[in-house]
């Protein structure tokens, strides 16, 4: 599936702001999943935009203005095309998950981190999935994703990326960042590797992940969680609809949680306010054929 996308991000500020810089994870990954046909960013007032990889595979653009500004405009338009991925056909015990190798290659997402931290009650949430899947990695964590669909309620504007997961569990409900910090902390919490996903998803209902009737969507920028699977890779999971990540999904990048992925920080020389707009829009686009790919070229 071929999608364009264009998140944009606006500040509107009460006096001058004199000086900004800022980081923006906005630019979809290449992988075995997706590829990346296009990219640009543009700012208002105009920057020159650097970029670099971070150390967990993110591409990062930096800018900075330095000229006086009332307002601050960033837009990140991109073209992806999504593939399916291949059912597992293996699922390896629990333990290949402590061999040497693959703990020490995976070690960084087995930690507690700030928004990916438990309490007993978390943990003994996750180990009953593996009393009641048996001692397979891939059922474990199919019954944690399972789970965790079903311990939340969707509730826009319930709770902010600041929250910790133990009082997330104790509401009972949240948004795609806390399903997925969630996941990513009962899965640790019994020794699967598991990362914090951003991206988007092509839908206009998070809770459901729902297609469209139409080619064009208005979305937010959404997450979900991948887990390590020994001798197969990772497997990629969205918790706040209970389905694998499929073709509508778009990756930007991933890390141990939100704060390894936030899509735009800075810091900038001006008034304590500011008021902050964010949108995402999404269009489908109708497949190439190979004789209209063969017309093109």
């Amino acid at each position: 599936m071929r999608l364009d996308i264009r998140y944009r991000c606006a500040f509107e500020y009460g006096a001058l702001v004199h000086e900004s810089q800022n980081e923006l994870r906005a630019c979809p990954v290449s992988d075995t999943r997706q590829t990346l046909l296009g990219y640009r960013v543009t700012t208002s007032p105009a920057s020159r935009v650097f970029s670099f990889e971070d150390y967990w595979g993110t591409r990062v653009d930096t800018f900075g203005v330095r000229e006086p500004h009332i307002y601050l405009e960033v837009v990140a338009e991109a073209t992806v095309e999504t593939k399916s991925t291949p059912l597992l056909t293996t699922s390896p015990m629990f333990e290949a998950l402590r061999g040497p190798a693959f703990v020490e290659e995976h070690w960084e997402y087995l930690e507690r981190t700030p928004h990916a931290d438990w309490n007993g009650k978390l943990a003994a949430e996750a180990q009953s999935q593996i009393d009641l899947t048996g001692p397979e990695v891939v059922s474990a964590t199919l019954g944690i994703h399972r789970r965790v669909g079903a311990l939340l309620s969707y509730r826009p504007g319930t709770t902010y990326v600041g929250v910790d997961v133990d009082e997330v569990l104790e509401r009972g409900e949240g948004v795609c960042q806390d399903y997925a910090h969630l996941a990513v902390a009962m899965c640790r919490s019994v020794g699967i590797p598991a990362r914090y996903v951003s991206g988007y998803l092509f839908t206009d209902r998070d809770d459901t992940g729902e297609d469209v009737d139409g080619d064009e969507v208005v979305v937010q920028t959404h997450a979900w969680f991948e887990a390590a699977i020994p001798g197969v890779g990772w497997l990629a999971l969205d918790p706040t609809n209970r389905q694998a990540v499929g073709l509508r999904h778009v990756k930007i990048g991933h890390g141990r949680d939100y704060d390894d992925v936030s899509p735009l920080r800075g810091t900038y020389s001006g008034p304590r306010n500011a008021t902050l707009e964010v949108s995402v829009e999404m269009r489908r686009l109708a497949a190439v054929t190979s004789a209209q790919a063969q017309q093109q070229q």
